[in-house]
């Protein structure tokens, strides 16, 4: 059985016809469990923010919004997610992993501006946004116990978009949409490093269209 704490920095392109980064801080809570050997299944419950840039731009030069990005704080999600290691030798191995997360609140932000020189006021809402990610990849045991592993995954991941506002120039329009991550392939990379009495750091890499990195501390039973 395992604990850990950590942190989670994730960047990538939506597309809703148009192209939009999006940038989230998570900090989680990790809890697992290891069985028959090769197996640890584990869940995640944790924070994270949302930003949008340009999320409220407008082609139209006539509206104008006070700020051009969606920026909303701390929201609830979880995470289920399953690994998989196979020994080759006393080095080399190979290792597989799923997972998927959920966000369990909605995401808001309010903005106001002028269109043709007439007031308004507009809330973006994001609902439902969840991802899921598998991969495979090699693994390296170098010298006092540091594992390095590398390898490629697959991502994908959508929300549900609404703009609730009478003015149709902004660059999500009207009603609900759905948005979507822009590149499905990556690859990652990453290190376990010993810490001493049963704690262990996990250091791990991500890259799409953007890169995505974080940092864990592990706590073994």
């Amino acid at each position: 059985m395992h604990t850990a704490i950590g942190y989670w920095y994730h960047e990538d392109k939506y597309e809703n016809g148009t192209v939009h980064l999006i940038r989230q801080n998570q900090i989680y809570s990790e809890a697992g469990y290891g069985f028959q050997r090769y197996w640890d299944v584990y869940g995640r419950i944790g924070v994270s923010d949302l930003e949008i840039f340009d999320a409220f731009s407008s082609p139209n030069a006539l509206t104008v919004a006070s700020d051009s990005d969606f920026k909303e704080n701390w929201k609830f999600f979880g995470t289920l997610g399953a690994k998989g290691f196979y020994p080759i030798n006393s080095i080399f191995g190979i290792g597989a992993f799923i997972q998927g997360t959920y966000y369990f609140d909605k995401f808001y932000d309010d903005v106001s501006g002028s269109d043709d020189g007439t007031p308004f006021i507009a809330q973006l809402k994001i609902k439902h946004l969840w991802d899921a990610s598998c991969g495979v990849g090699v693994q390296a045991t170098a010298p006092y116990g540091i594992k390095l592993y590398i390898g490629p995954y697959a991502y994908y991941s959508q929300a549900k978009a609404s703009l609730l506002s009478n003015v149709t120039n902004l660059e999500f329009g009207a009603g609900e949409v759905t948005i979507k991550n822009k590149t499905n392939l990556g690859g990652y990379a990453g290190t376990f490093i010993p810490l001493g009495k049963g704690f262990q750091l996990n250091i791990e890499g991500q890259y799409s269209e953007r890169l995505s990195a974080g940092v864990a501390v592990t706590y073994m039973y």
